[in-house]
């Protein structure tokens, strides 16, 4: 039997770790993020850049699903290429050396559109040679990633 939220929605009440993955029910876990919740951009980049810096790039990843499916459809391409950038490393710091490589590539292409705009002062240009170098370094040398040290600066610093 599936767990169910008080809707009645599928959700998994497993417990999990700091990189999403799901521990034996009753161990002690880290907290998930709230879903759903309507950030502005600005809450959004913030509370995302925290948690790449705390090592928890799957809970990036959710925040950044949050704006994506809660934010203007013109910034779809945006906020989800931002969230496969965090889910790239999250891939990579489970030792998912394929599979991270590949969502940082696919991530990189989806915000690659608005390079030129660099909405919300995101340092697409930035990221987009991070999650690069990154894949290459994954497809190259296969290896377990540290989050909290390969995390990328989202923003532009002024």
């Amino acid at each position: 039997m599936r767990d169910r939220d008080p809707e009645g929605r599928a959700r998994n009440a497993r417990p999990r770790d700091g990189l999403g993955r799901p521990l034996p029910y009753g161990s002690p876990g880290v907290e998930r993020q709230p879903e759903g919740v309507e950030r502005t951009p600005a809450e959004t980049l913030a509370e995302a850049q925290r948690l790449l810096d705390a090592g928890m790039p799957f809970h990036a990843h959710e925040v950044f699903e949050d704006a994506w499916k809660t934010g203007p459809e013109a910034e779809e391409g945006l906020w989800r290429g931002m969230a496969q950038l965090a889910v790239g490393l999250t891939h990579a710091a489970r030792g998912n050396a394929v599979g991270g490589a590949s969502l940082l590539r696919r991530g990189a292409a989806n915000i690659e559109p608005y390079r030129a705009d660099e909405p919300y002062g995101i340092d697409i240009a930035g990221l987009v040679q991070w999650a690069a170098k990154l894949a290459a370094e994954l497809e190259t040398q296969p290896a377990v990633v540290e989050p909290e040290r390969a995390a990328p600066r989202l923003a532009r610093t002024a």
